[in-house]
């Protein structure tokens, strides 16, 4: 089968080679799954480059999120795969405790774009920020696959969700989903229009992936009580919270690193999922695919994501 690997650390549209490997032998409690699309994530180009917390044995095969039909009954299931990375391929094993039915009449690419983003967001509004309805959220970079995910999943919650993106494209797109209001951070700065729009009240929740800046701004505008979720870093600073500033304001912050409920908490997993499903056949959540490109464009399409020029999720399909 063919399977692209990285070999060396480094910009992954300069380090991976598409080769010819032996196809993967499940083992016990694993299944062998043909891969029917694979999605993107800004972590895949992180681990390239060695900057993941995340860091495979070299050399290995990128991709954390597929939809795959198992090769022994032909059921189309979602997750990542054994062990780690290796989605960008023909064929992976996974876990078969950790492989999820897909939600009826969805899509391949839509499918593989469900699980992390999804279960992220899912946990962090719910479990982490404990979100409830008539709340204001914020979620920055809402045109990507993690904002996207948020913004969805707010407004399924009841919040009033606020967006931050940038440029017109961007910014339309969060329209698109759903958004109440959406900032231009290219022209505009969120921190007043945050307080405008709630009444001087602040931001009940943020999301935020993007860390730096972002996180310092949104400091500025966060309600009493108030729950800023750290999900990443993808301005690629990583900010300080000053543990006086969270006294005085009364507001918290909060980390959330998803994979670590797959081992300290699987139970989590598998009822985030099931609510997912109920909520794309209610028609609620709708993952927003952004670009569906061939398996050997792989280097292509995480150069695309690693612009920043992307919307929604961008997905490989064989």
């Amino acid at each position: 089968m063919r399977a692209w690997r990285v070999h060396e650390l480094g910009d992954p549209s300069q380090v991976m080679s598409f080769d010819e490997v032996d196809r993967p032998t499940p083992g016990e409690g694993q299944l062998l799954v043909k891969v029917r699309a694979a999605a993107l994530n800004f972590p895949d180009v992180l681990m390239a480059m060695g900057m993941y917390q995340e860091k495979p044995p070299l050399p290995y095969t990128p991709g954390v999120e597929l939809c795959g039909e198992i090769v022994e009954t032909g059921q189309r299931v979602i997750g990542g795969p054994s062990g780690g990375p290796g989605a960008f391929a023909e064929y992976a094993v996974m876990d078969a405790a950790n492989a999820w039915p897909v939600p009826e009449g969805m899509s391949d690419e839509k499918a593989a774009s469900l699980y992390l983003t999804y279960q992220t967001g899912h946990v962090g509004l719910h479990r982490r920020a404990h979100l409830q309805a008539g709340e204001y959220l914020l979620v920055h970079a809402g045109a990507g696959g993690v904002g996207s995910a948020a913004i969805q999943l707010g407004k399924a919650a009841g919040a009033t969700v606020i967006a931050t993106a940038g440029g017109a494209r961007k910014t339309q797109i969060c329209r698109e989903l759903g958004a109440d209001h959406v900032i231009d951070y290219t022209t505009e700065d969120f921190v007043p229009i945050v307080k405008e729009v709630t009444g001087g009240h602040g931001a009940d929740v943020v999301y935020d992936p993007v860390g730096g800046e972002v996180f310092d701004k949104s400091r500025k505008c966060i309600a009493f009580e108030g729950r800023i979720v750290v999900v990443g870093f993808t301005s690629g600073t990583i900010p300080q919270a000053p543990a006086n500033h969270v006294l005085v304001k009364n507001y918290s912050v909060v980390g959330l690193h998803w994979g670590l409920y797959r081992t300290k908490n699987p139970a989590v997993v598998g009822a985030v999922h099931e609510d997912l499903t109920r909520l794309v056949l209610d028609g609620s959540i709708d993952p927003l695919v952004g670009a569906a490109l061939p398996l050997d464009q792989a280097p292509q399409a995480l150069a695309r994501l690693a612009s920043r020029d992307t919307v929604g999720k961008v997905v490989l399909v064989p």
